[in-house]
This record gives structure tokens, C-alpha cells and sequence, in this order.
């Protein structure tokens, strides 16, 4: 393994502790903690409550931290998109490539690789990344309002490297009426 120091800004304040990445606040945590954590809520919710849960909760965090990003860096359209793939990268949760965006049609394809909910739990035979996809959706939908768009998003996972088979992610974004119909 090559290692390499982290390309994202990161600023700890002195007095409390509290780290921030574009002027927003952070936590870092260990994976194991963070991973063993998730499980435990989706084994007592089950897991298509839980990742209701997420989705919802994921596209508004994802919706407010492009909104913010976009300000910061003077960014628009793809622009937005492509670094929140990179700065979700830069995280540690694993490399997302997009693979396909098209802002006017409303849909993307995203391919995840090293995965860090594949690299803990392993080969458990099911999607177990699920948590992003309110992600793609929010970030969608944040760039689709920015171009004053009609259009909104809903994103699903259609592979897990945790899947036998298969060797990486994958995520699909399409508008909310191809799914509804």
C-alpha cells in the first residue's frame, strides 16, 4: 500500500477539539466503530428501515454540504458533482467514479470501489452500502434546482462489491417518475 497525506483541508481548533473540512465541522472516527455502529442499528431496525432512514437523512446532508461547497468554491453544475465524489473519496469510504452524468436527463451512474463497508464486513452476500444513495440523489437534486430544473432524483444501489461475483459498487440516479411508473 502507497501512502500519501490527506488531500482534503483539514483545520483542528486548538481550544475545543472540533474538526472542520470547508468550514465544516467534522468527526473522525475509527471505521471499525463507525461500521460496527451501523450494523447494530440495522439489526435492530432491520435493514429496509434503516436504509429508509438513511436515505432521507443522506439526501439532506448531501443537498446542505454541496449547497455549501458550491458557495465556497464557486462551483456549478457537474462541477458539483465530481467533487463530491472526490471529497467522498478523500473521506476514506471508498473511491467513487462517476461513470455517466447527464444534468438534463437527470441521471448518473456511479461505480464504487474499496469500499469501506466491503473492506470490514467482507463477502456477505448482499448490497451493504445502501446508506449512499440518499447521497447521489441530494447532490443530484441540489444541481438540478441550482439550473431552476423541475426535475428530482431517487437513487438506488444496484451492486455491492460485498455481493458474490462482484468486484465493485455500483449506483444508479435517474428522475423520480422512471421509478414511480
Amino acid at each position: 500500500m502507497t501512502k500519501m497525506a490527506p488531500e482534503l483541508p483539514i483545520e483542528v481548533d486548538r481550544e475545543t477539539g472540533v474538526w472542520t473540512t470547508d468550514a465544516l465541522p467534522m468527526l473522525y472516527v475509527p471505521r471499525h466503530f463507525f461500521i460496527n455502529n451501523h450494523v447494530a442499528v440495522e439489526e435492530a431496525l432491520g435493514v429496509e428501515t434503516y436504509a429508509d432512514i438513511l436515505y432521507h437523512a443522506g439526501y439532506k446532508s448531501a443537498w446542505h454540504w454541496c449547497e455549501k461547497e458550491a458557495e465556497l468554491h464557486g462551483l456549478e453544475g457537474e462541477a458539483v458533482f465530481e467533487h463530491y465524489m472526490t471529497r467522498l473519496s478523500q473521506r476514506g469510504w471508498g473511491l467513487f467514479i462517476t461513470e455517466d452524468i447527464d444534468l438534463d436527463a437527470g441521471t448518473a451512474q456511479v461505480r464504487l470501489e474499496h469500499s469501506a463497508f466491503v473492506y470490514q464486513l467482507g463477502k456477505v452476500g448482499r448490497k451493504v452500502e445502501y446508506m449512499f444513495t440518499g447521497w447521489f440523489a441530494g447532490a443530484m437534486d441540489l444541481i438540478l434546482e441550482a439550473r431552476d430544473s423541475d426535475l428530482r432524483t431517487i437513487a438506488e444501489q444496484t451492486q455491492s462489491a460485498a455481493e458474490e461475483g462482484c468486484d465493485v459498487g455500483r449506483f444508479t440516479v435517474v428522475p423520480r417518475h422512471t421509478l414511480a411508473g
